[in-house]
């Protein structure tokens, strides 16, 4: 009777010793594809194209009516040049104001610069032998800003970029080649997050199929 208890319980080990490798394997497993499945990317930030108002004809800078950080509608008169009126095209938000009255300032020289914020992105750089390759237009990404880093956001993957940014890794070994950076755009509801700013530090997850 003893000996068949003795047998029992070492079954009942044995049994749970297989149960737990097999979770352990199993678990290592889930993990493993999940890690296949998204792309990190520890380098990003928030931006949206820069629009340089400028004028058409060389001049004096006469005045400037608005300064960092204002947000103006389309059509709102910014800067006069000579006679003429610079004026935005679309709403935005002023980022630069060089204010230099009285210089002169030469047809195309930008005298304000702002931005569309319903144009601002996250946007991180990938390397090219990171998951570049799986990286597609349309899939989901998560991320994180440093100004708020207990909030996670999503947004979609809106743009890869065709062509590479120069690196700047230095590698130890002479033939090693250089790896390229791309970057990856993803654009999210600027209206649900207006908290995001332009310039804003972030990190991605984008989750690959």
């Amino acid at each position: 009777m003893a000996e068949h208890k003795h047998h029992s319980r070492r079954t009942w080990i044995i049994t749970g010793l297989i149960v737990a490798v097999i979770a352990g394997l199993t678990g290592t497993g889930i993990y493993l594809w999940i890690q296949s499945q998204q792309v990190y990317v520890d380098q990003a930030s928030i931006t949206a194209p820069e629009i340089a108002l400028s004028p058409s004809q060389p001049g004096i800078l006469q005045n400037v009516y608005v300064k960092e950080g204002d947000e103006v509608p389309a059509n709102f008169t910014v800067a006069q040049v000579g006679n003429e009126l610079i004026q935005t095209q679309v709403a935005g938000v002023i980022i630069s104001v060089p204010n230099q009255i009285g210089s002169q300032v030469t047809a195309g020289s930008p005298v304000v610069t702002m931005i569309d914020p319903t144009q601002l992105r996250v946007v991180g750089q990938v390397q090219e032998n990171e998951g570049l390759d799986r990286i597609k237009v349309g899939e989901p990404v998560t991320f994180t800003v440093d100004a708020y880093g207990g909030k996670t956001f999503s947004g979609v993957i809106d743009e890869v970029s065709p062509t590479s940014k120069q690196s700047q890794v230095v590698f130890n070994i002479s033939n090693q080649r250089e790896e390229q950076d791309f970057d990856v755009k993803a654009r999210f509801d600027t209206t649900e997050y207006p908290q995001l700013k332009n310039g804003m530090s972030a990190r991605m997850w984008i989750y690959t199929q």
